[in-house]
């Protein structure tokens, strides 16, 4: 048995991108000036005010693959590595961040923290690192107590921001300071950047600009006997050429049922396979964009033609109706009305559809399905795939999109039957119109929008909506 099947062709890779360019021109925004950095601050603590509250601490921690576990600090100052940021409410106190308490060492650039007075490094610490006592965590805790005593806050109600991997941090801080009231406040943060300022759209047009340099770079290595370690690796380099920040926000689903949301695992492109590309997140600067693409291989079943004419003409009907105060539900509905009239779905409401990640009607696990799918490129590495993908049919979510924001960060919204929100003028969000049955039929596919004064700009259409067709050579 062969258990290197596909190895060799990673050789090839810069061959097959020789001749490739881009068919338009990248616009690099610069980074965001201090003074847009000054303007949040000042909203922040008028924000912290009106919560009643003394200070405010940021946390963000570190995740694998030397990421910052959420995009706060880099929204506040530009930090883009792990911190605590102690914000005083009153404008005449400065700035401190607590950092470098975790063995994911980066140093800058990129970064130097706007608006900050002083950087205290913890230090990681700990027997098996360092041969020291102690725990990097606690040590960030103290100082930051240190930091709150000096400025006067002993008897104070302080806002705290983060996440998941903040839970130790405070726990610790509490203990320190008993005196004090720590209120957990994110949506101080969450709800500013619901609405985006020119200067930031400029970055998520750079960031769909990304995108579509490496889309266009994978059509041009797409063929019969390419794998998708290749397809992935020509859009990777394409797009981290021009200044990309990660090579891992996105997914390729590949093989002859159009399933999306996969890695490569050593496919080889062959007629009648169904490719996405779903790109969930290039970092330009720390901001993000999000697109879906579509590429066949050749003829396909007359099925599969028929759901991906109705998830591109779903995106375009959605998309006609973008504006300011248009309903956000109305947007939803109208992409899946080609879905309904096809007789894939009867109904665009969220909490009666299908979709592929659904538990049982109850609110219940759903079992999956015990089967052997036959997958030659699997198991010429000694595998086989025994259960089927996904559990259910139906959109991959039972929404249409959702807000773009900065890499790390949560959606402010999602464009849902049961969001009765209206557009306003400075929301960026994705549309993707997605449908996957069980090996038969898939399609994800969509575009990145920004919403104008007199309607939206299309921040992806550098490269065309409609699937991307390949000869198969047969």
């Amino acid at each position: 048995m062969n258990t290197h099947a596909t190895q060799p062709a990673g050789y090839r890779i810069g061959s097959l991108l020789a001749d490739f360019q881009p068919d338009f021109t990248f616009s690099a925004p610069l980074p965001l000036p201090e003074e847009e950095f000054a303007e949040r601050l000042r909203k922040i603590r008028r924000q912290a005010v009106e919560a009643g509250h003394d200070a405010l601490i940021v946390h963000a921690g570190s995740v694998g693959w030397f990421h910052a576990s959420n995009a706060y600090l880099r929204y506040i100052c530009d930090w883009m590595r792990e911190g605590v940021l102690i914000i005083p409410t009153d404008s005449d106190k400065p700035l401190t961040l607590l950092s470098f308490f975790t063995q994911s060492v980066l140093l800058p650039p990129g970064g130097e923290p706007l608006l900050v007075d002083e950087i205290w490094q913890i230090g990681p610490i700990g027997r098996e690192y360092a041969d020291r006592p102690g725990d990097s965590v606690i040590k960030t805790a103290e100082k930051c107590a240190e930091i709150l005593t000096r400025l006067g806050l002993v008897n104070a109600q302080i806002g705290s921001i983060g996440d998941r991997t903040s839970l130790t941090f405070w726990a610790a801080l509490a203990s320190l300071m008993p005196r004090n009231k720590f209120i957990a406040d994110n949506p101080i943060l969450d709800r500013m950047q619901k609405v985006r300022s020119p200067r930031e759209i400029e970055m998520f047009r750079a960031a769909a600009q990304l995108i579509s340099i490496g889309t266009q770079a994978a059509y041009h290595v797409t063929k019969p006997g390419v794998t998708d370690h290749e397809i992935f690796a020509a859009f990777t380099a394409a797009q981290m050429a021009f200044g990309g920040e990660t090579g891992d926000g996105y997914q390729i689903g590949i093989n002859e049922f159009g399933t999306h949301c996969g890695k490569p695992y050593g496919h080889v492109v062959r007629a009648g396979d169904l490719i996405n590309l779903y790109i969930s997140n290039v970092t330009w600067r720390g901001y993000t964009a999000q697109t879906a693409r579509m590429i066949a291989v050749g003829d396909i079943t007359p099925h599969q033609e028929k759901v991906l004419t109705a998830c591109t003409d779903g995106v375009k009907r959605a998309e006609r109706l973008i504006k300011p105060g248009a309903l956000m539900r109305d947007i939803n509905n109208a992409a899946f009305e080609p879905m309904i009239e096809q007789g894939m779905l009867t109904s665009a409401e969220a909490r009666t559809m299908p979709y592929n990640w659904s538990p049982m009607p109850d609110g219940g696990a759903r079992l999956i399905p015990q089967q052997y799918v036959r997958d030659i490129d699997w198991e010429a590495q000694g595998r086989k795939l025994m259960h089927v993908y996904p559990a259910t049919y139906g959109p991959h979510n039972p929404n249409l999109g959702h807000s773009i924001g900065m890499a790390g960060a949560q959606n402010s919204f999602n464009i849902s039957s049961h969001n009765y929100d209206r557009l306003e003028e400075g929301m960026v969000f994705v549309l993707h119109s997605q449908w996957l049955e069980p090996l038969a039929a898939g399609c994800n596919i969509g575009d990145c929008y920004v919403v104008t004064k007199d309607g939206f700009e299309n921040l992806s259409h550098h490269t065309p909506l409609e699937t991307h067709r390949i000869d198969s050579g047969a």
